[in-house]
């Protein structure tokens, strides 16, 4: 897998504006809530809890924020999220997957389905694309001042249990095991290095690229309205050349 496709998908998420912050915000305090339902309000006995803790904190979530969304889903009985998982394919057969978390599965079928089919794509059934993606770990460590030694990261990534290291533009992409991307991601952290981003992922096996202005269009609409849908918390696809 060449670093560049991957690298266009990260650029397209470093560019995140303020408003779409805040809506990592929300997606991460849903995600928490869920967690507490699931295994009670203290990170020590409740690991998916412990994850997103750390994921909010990579990804600047102010504590205080942290805490309120944790106290306000142990507090409340009647919040009931489910997570349901779509799989699809965009113009050209981009397989696409899309993890929801929703308290309406009828609401977040139906805005899903009319978002492939507004933008020439079409949802399949569960499984039809999952197993073109591997589940990996990804942090992201910006290096647009050029001033990161790499060998030097790429030491300290591979000793605090990194898997593998792309050097790119001006970025580096550490991939890691889906369950220790928090651990390295505060290795790095405590070793200096600024955390752009840290989560577990699904990274496509292999990318398809778009030949057709129509469908460069198309795929990259269906990308943004999914994402902006408030139930849709990750979109994952194998597009190559992400705009």
């Amino acid at each position: 897998m060449s670093g560049h496709s991957k690298w266009s998908n990260i650029k397209h998420k470093k560019e995140k504006t303020d408003a779409a912050k805040a809506k990592v915000f929300t997606k991460i305090g849903k995600e928490m809530t869920v967690a507490v339902k699931e295994g009670g309000p203290d990170p020590a006995s409740n690991s998916k809890l412990r994850d997103l803790i750390a994921k909010a904190k990579a990804n600047n979530v102010p504590n205080e924020n942290i805490e309120r969304t944790i106290k306000k889903a142990a507090g409340s009985e009647n919040i009931n999220y489910e997570e349901i998982t779509y799989e699809g394919y965009g113009p050209s057969g981009v397989a696409v997957i899309v993890e929801t978390t929703t308290d309406n599965r009828n609401r977040t079928a139906g805005n899903v389905r009319a978002c492939f089919s507004k933008y020439h794509g079409n949802l399949g059934q569960s499984g039809c694309v999952g197993f073109m993606f591997d589940e990996k770990g990804v942090i992201v460590i910006s290096n647009e001042d050029g001033d990161v030694d790499e060998d030097r990261l790429m030491e300290t990534a591979l000793e605090a249990g990194a898997a593998d290291f792309v050097a790119d533009e001006d970025a580096f992409v550490i991939y890691t095991e889906p369950d220790d991307v928090y651990a390295v991601s505060d290795s790095l952290t405590a070793a200096g290095y600024e955390v752009d981003s840290a989560e577990k992922e699904k990274v496509p096996q292999t990318t398809v690229e778009l030949e057709s202005e129509e469908d460069i269009k198309f795929m990259g609409l269906l990308i943004e309205r999914l994402e902006d849908d408030d139930d849709v918390m990750n979109v994952y696809h194998n597009w190559g050349n992400v705009q």
